[in-house]
């Protein structure tokens, strides 16, 4: 008794699971497309006016028929106005119902079965090839895999008892049509899939072009940010260990605490640009120091941020160390300032010095910076002076990636030499108003 109750729960909930899944769509409802109703509009209304004109041309008609040799049988139709009103309506409400059989499809085969079984048997070609596009659209369109099988069965059942060998619902000379027709759907439905599957395997290997060439310039471009920090980094820094370190070669023997002052600076200068070339090179191994050291160690985590406006001070400070005479003015109220743009400013001030070091050397050189309502505006000037012994190693790749670096906030660089004597580096910084 108890395995019986048993079975009986256990039916009862594969029914009611049967009943919510069979409301429960597997899947979107379709939205045609505009061409997609342009399209169903159009066959529904060819069908009804075929089976309207075939309605209206059999209205009052009596058919004989031979059933055995000797033996004829009388089929009568429907007449009258009555019996015409009767197959217009039933023709035009199962035709109709196509213009909506993408978008509600099982509704659809409900209204065509409804008028299929109001057909009177002798006129039911009126609804059935309607019927044919219903249940090819409930079987392909549907969303609701379950209902849709129930519904299918149920309705080709009903419609295929509907018939009798007396008046059959499609004449023995469109059977052929019949078995042609869906061959003809088939290979015209496989055709267009395997155009589709070429369209889909070119554009496929468009788009696998189009990322390996998006990923090649992304390769460029970071090389080429790699290779302007490090320039930034390594000239700014050698710059003022060389000339340091000539300076404590004059003056060792004659001038001992001097030339040690100076071996000091060049230490100190070694110091930052380990330091900024180790922030650079962290930068790339991130992810990897992440991987290898989840919960401790010299990782990301330790990394410096990246100079800004708050280190010009020690920028202009290691200058003045080298003998290069340095004022740093600072005007306008201070603002917030986005890190990338002030590691741009700071790069602008390290280039601007590093060529007056290199190419003016015994001037003296001003850096001003000015915060005003649309952006911010930095401005390096010297006197102008001979040039250094590191002159003639110029490639003039250090303005050329200070410009590359602010056109990425639509900045603007202005360099040239001054009619007073010396030379200007301005770069215009746009910001948004505060």
């Amino acid at each position: 008794m108890r395995n019986v109750r048993t079975t009986l729960e256990q039916l009862r909930v594969l029914a009611r699971d049967a009943v919510r899944d069979a409301r429960r769509p597997t899947a979107l409802p379709l939205r045609p497309s505009r061409r997609a109703w342009q399209f169903d509009v159009l066959v529904a209304l060819v069908l009804g006016i075929a089976t309207v004109h075939y309605g209206i041309d059999n209205t009052g008609v009596v058919v004989v028929r031979e059933i055995a040799p000797g033996m004829e049988i009388v089929i009568p139709r429907p007449s009258g106005p009555g019996g015409m009103a009767l197959m217009v309506a039933l023709a035009a409400a199962a035709s109709g119902a196509l213009a909506l059989r993408r978008r509600y499809p099982l509704a659809v085969l409900c209204i065509v079965t409804a008028a299929v079984m109001a057909t009177p048997q002798s006129v039911l070609r009126l609804t059935f090839y309607a019927f044919v596009i219903a249940v090819y659209s409930a079987a392909v369109y549907s969303p609701y895999r379950v209902a849709t099988l129930a519904a299918l069965p149920a309705s080709v059942v009903l419609v295929g008892t509907s018939g009798n060998s007396v008046a059959p619902v499609v004449p023995n000379e469109y059977v052929v049509l019949l078995i042609l027709v869906p061959m003809a759907v088939a290979a015209l439905g496989l055709r267009t899939w395997k155009l589709r599957s070429d369209e889909g395997r070119t554009r496929l290997s468009a788009l696998q072009r189009e990322q390996a060439e998006a990923l090649r310039r992304a390769v460029e471009h970071e090389r080429g940010r790699i290779a302007r920090e490090l320039h930034d980094v390594v000239t700014h820094n050698v710059s003022v260990m060389v000339i340091q370190a000539g300076a404590a070669r004059k003056i060792m023997t004659s001038a001992p605490e001097q030339a040690r002052e100076a071996l000091l600076a060049v230490e100190a200068g070694g110091r930052a640009a380990m330091t900024e070339l180790r922030h650079v090179m962290g930068l790339l191994t991130m992810a990897d120091e992440d991987e290898e050291e989840p919960t401790g160690g010299a990782g990301a985590g330790d990394l410096a941020p990246q100079p800004g406006l708050g280190q010009l001070d020690t920028l202009v400070g290691r200058v003045r160390n080298t003998g290069l005479p340095v004022d740093l003015t600072v005007t306008g109220p201070s603002r917030e300032v986005p890190p990338g743009i002030e590691l741009a400013v700071y790069r602008v001030v390290q280039e601007a010095l590093t060529n007056t070091m290199k190419h003016a050397s015994g001037a003296s050189a001003a850096v001003t910076v000015t915060y005003g309502q649309e952006g911010l505006r930095v401005e390096v000037t010297d006197t102008g002076g001979r040039p250094g012994a590191g002159a003639a190693t110029g490639n003039g790749r250090g303005l050329i990636g200070l410009r590359e670096r602010l056109a990425v906030y639509d900045a603007t660089l202005n360099t040239g030499r001054r009619l007073t004597g010396g030379y200007r580096v301005e770069a215009l910084i746009p910001l948004e108003a505060p």
